[in-house]
This record gives C-alpha cells, sequence and structure tokens, in this order.
C-alpha cells in the first residue's frame, strides 16, 4: 500500500511539474498578451493545484490527518488568478491603440463590457466614459 501512495504523490507532482512547465513555455512563446495570458492563468494553476493535492496526500498518509492549510492556497488561487486575468485583459484593452479595429462589432447595445473604442474620425463629441480624445 506504501508504493501505491507514493506513486500517486509522485504522479501529482510530476503532472504539476508539467503543467508549470507547459503554462512557462506558453506565457514565453504565445504571440500576443491576451493569449499569452491564458496559458499561466489556466496551465499553472493546475500545476500548483495537483501539486497541492500531492502535499495534502503526503501528509494524510504520514500524519493520518487532513491538512487544511493546502484547501485554502487552493481556494485562494483559483479565486485570484482568473479575477487578476481579468484586471489584466481590461487594462489590455484600455490601452491597445488598434485594439478597436481587431475587435469584431458587438451585438449589443453598450459594445464591448465597459470597453468603449475611441470615437472615430468625424465624431465631434468625445465618449463620456473614455473622456476626452487625445490630442484634444
Amino acid at each position: 500500500m506504501d508504493f501505491l501512495i507514493e506513486l500517486l504523490i509522485s504522479t501529482l507532482i510530476v503532472v504539476g511539474g508539467i503543467f508549470g512547465l507547459v503554462g512557462s513555455f506558453g506565457l514565453a512563446k504565445l504571440p500576443d498578451l491576451m493569449t499569452r495570458l491564458h496559458a499561466p492563468t489556466k496551465a499553472t494553476t493546475l500545476g500548483v493545484g495537483a501539486v497541492l493535492i500531492a502535499s495534502m496526500a503526503h501528509v494524510l498518509w504520514d500524519e493520518g490527518r487532513l491538512s487544511l492549510h493546502e484547501l485554502l492556497i487552493t481556494l485562494f488561487l483559483f479565486l485570484t488568478a482568473p479575477i487578476t486575468a481579468n484586471f489584466i485583459a481590461k487594462l489590455y484593452l484600455h490601452t491597445e491603440p488598434n485594439l478597436a479595429a481587431k475587435l469584431p462589432s458587438a451585438t449589443t447595445e453598450y459594445g464591448w463590457a465597459n470597453f468603449d473604442p475611441p470615437p472615430r474620425s468625424g465624431d465631434d463629441e468625445p465618449d463620456s466614459l473614455t473622456g476626452p480624445r487625445r490630442g484634444d
């Protein structure tokens, strides 16, 4: 039985390392911020989750008690990674100058969530959310 537990823990650590490696590789090799953002938030979260499950299994088997520290770390990671990625994506939407031309047209009255593209040439009034245009 010890061999099976050690095999499970070792497998979880190796799987976690592979996910971390894939996330790091994606972060380095993908072409732009929006695709690059996806790799670490998904793959690395799964990698750290697998290592934390391995740690929980080790403590449970070795000491005979369930360690809640790893559950709290996992909960914190699963809550903060998507929120951070969302903030980074929104910042990218607001700071990328040529992004409005790349986005497909939105089908709603309000456009893309809180992103309003800069006024097109010929529009005299600045958008109330984005303020005056650059150069005004």
